[in-house]
């Protein structure tokens, strides 16, 4: 099946960022994708430490744009994650959701791992998730005709207990929306995608934010796909785009047949 990642420089400007993310998306369904990633914050990335003014539920704007892009270009399509509103609570949840062709949230998943760093020293500054963003702690497996999609977001790429209870759950993907901090991502993003995705013996679809958001954050980029032998399939430039890589599922059954490590786990 051909699949998509998109990469974007998303900002504050809600209107805007869903206005690229369509034409992105409408891109990558007319080169023939038959599903779609957009990447973490797809449709509002804030300064570090400001409020959230769109935070909203799974029936507000963002989804519904989601829901619209997806019946409108016959897609599987996963929003990479938007602020979702926590009843009774000033923070959000971090939340990603797998929307089907017929428009219908069919998963959605809350960020588990949140990046509480100190990159001072590295020119990054410092990042509190936590101060703003309340943990999910459900993992989930978004059900398609192409296999189960393991879900998370971001950091918590870096905590491989994650992707094995993913693993335990009969999957084919892995999905890792991104928007990676550039000092951390030039030298981790891609060996921890790929260490994911042979340890797992999934295709990983890593779709990131790239470039200047704001005077104070910017983003990696490199937004990538990978196969279950850890050969990357595909990765973008740096600018907002869309690459597409054709995934071979009787490849993958052959990587598990030859290797079979997912039936050797002792521990």
């Amino acid at each position: 099946m051909r699949v998509a990642v998109v990469q974007m420089t998303s900002t504050e400007d809600l209107p805007g960022n869903l206005a690229a993310a369509r034409q992105l998306v409408a891109e990558a369904a007319a080169a023939g994708a038959e599903w779609v990633a957009l990447p973490e914050n797809f449709a509002y990335l804030r300064r570090e430490g400001a409020p959230f003014p769109c935070a909203q539920g799974l029936d507000g704007e963002i989804v519904g744009s989601l829901r619209e892009m997806a019946r409108r270009h016959h897609i599987w399509l996963l929003g990479g994650s938007f602020p979702e509103a926590l009843c009774g609570d000033e923070r959000v949840y971090n939340t990603s959701v797998m929307v089907s062709p017929e428009g219908k949230v069919e998963a959605a998943y809350r960020k588990i791992h949140l990046f509480d760093v100190d990159l001072s020293d590295r020119g990054e500054g410092r990042f509190q998730e936590s101060a703003s963003i309340a943990p999910g702690e459900e993992v989930v497996v978004a059900r398609t005709p192409f296999g189960g999609v393991g879900l998370s977001i971001c950091y918590d790429l870096r905590f491989p207990e994650l992707y094995r209870a993913l693993g335990a759950r009969e999957i084919r993907f892995l999905a890792v929306p991104s928007a990676f901090a550039r000092e951390t991502g030039k030298d981790h993003w891609e060996v921890l995608l790929r260490a994911r995705a042979i340890e797992n013996q999934c295709f990983v679809l890593a779709p990131a934010q790239w470039g200047q958001h704001s005077p104070d954050r910017a983003s990696h980029g490199r937004s990538v796909i990978i196969d279950p032998w850890g050969l990357v399939l595909a990765v973008a430039p740096d600018r907002p785009c869309a690459v597409l890589a054709d995934c071979d599922l009787h490849h993958q059954d052959r990587v598990r047949a030859a290797l079979p490590s997912l039936k050797h786990r002792r521990l």
